[in-house]
């Protein structure tokens, strides 16, 4: 008698550090599935969190992107949605960071269903999101059919996004960063909104006294991270805005602007 040996599918990564506030908490995959969408009207149309997040999947397994690992969280009773997904392509082997997808959604008109693209640093799980590949979707009529087409071609777009933000991570790494242009650039992120005025000692802090050896070399790349090291818990909406904002000054300072 032959004995066949099934093996089971390779279970994802869960990242830590899901961008998380208000009281939102972190859900299994089966939780989000199972939260109920409610009716809509003649000009509101609630997307399904489970629905978005599979065609997310589908899309870029289809464009040849394997996922690594997930991590979904809710708020306000189900209402609204915030995930993040690993995910690479054959061949890379870039072990530093992770390219990730931030997806949101929501049941109460507070924001459209969205897609953005960031980097998630695997030593310390900080995140930062870039909005040049970013989709967004009112939920007005035909909004799943939009939002699958959309999708499509923020998917298609990943692969050379995500290139970009290598070869600006290896730009931030080269450049050196003296104590006095560090403080300066601290002071223009928080007149540019990437931080508070009431982060900059957190930033300082982190830059002066990094919690990771990684970033001990006084480099764009330590400073930067002492930066996204204190968007840890702010929402996805919010980590894009400050994200965009940061990684403009950074190429401003490293000459990539």
């Amino acid at each position: 008698m032959n004995i066949i040996e099934v093996k089971e599918p390779p279970r994802r990564r869960t990242p830590e550090g899901l961008l998380l506030h208000c009281g939102g908490r972190v859900v299994e995959r089966a939780e989000l599935l199972a939260v109920p969408t409610p009716l809509g009207s003649k000009t509101w149309y609630p997307l399904d969190h489970g629905a978005i997040l599979e065609e997310v999947e589908g899309q870029l397994g289809a464009t040849g992107f394997t996922i690594e690992g997930e991590r979904h969280g809710l708020s306000h009773a189900g209402a609204r949605y915030f995930g993040v997904l690993s995910v690479s392509l054959p061949g890379r082997t870039e072990e530093e960071y992770e390219w990730i997808v931030g997806l949101r959604n929501s049941h109460d008109q507070s924001f459209p269903a969205g897609l953005v693209a960031g980097i998630s640093v695997l030593v310390c799980d900080n995140k930062c999101f870039s909005g040049e590949v970013k989709i967004s979707r009112k939920h007005t009529r035909f909004a799943m059919r939009d939002l699958r087409h959309l999708v499509a071609r923020a998917v298609g777009q990943l692969g050379d996004r995500f290139r970009s933000l290598d070869a600006r991570v290896a730009a931030y790494k080269e450049a050196r960063v003296p104590d006095w242009l560090a403080h300066d650039v601290v002071i223009r992120a928080a007149d540019c909104r990437a931080i508070t005025v009431s982060q900059i000692p957190d930033v300082l802090e982190e830059w002066r006294h990094p919690e990771h050896d990684a970033f001990t070399p006084r480099n764009a790349w330590s400073l930067f991270n002492a930066f996204t090291a204190v968007y840890r818990e702010i929402n996805l909406h919010s980590a894009l805005r400050r994200g965009e904002a940061l990684h403009g000054l950074f190429d401003a300072v490293v000459g990539m602007s």
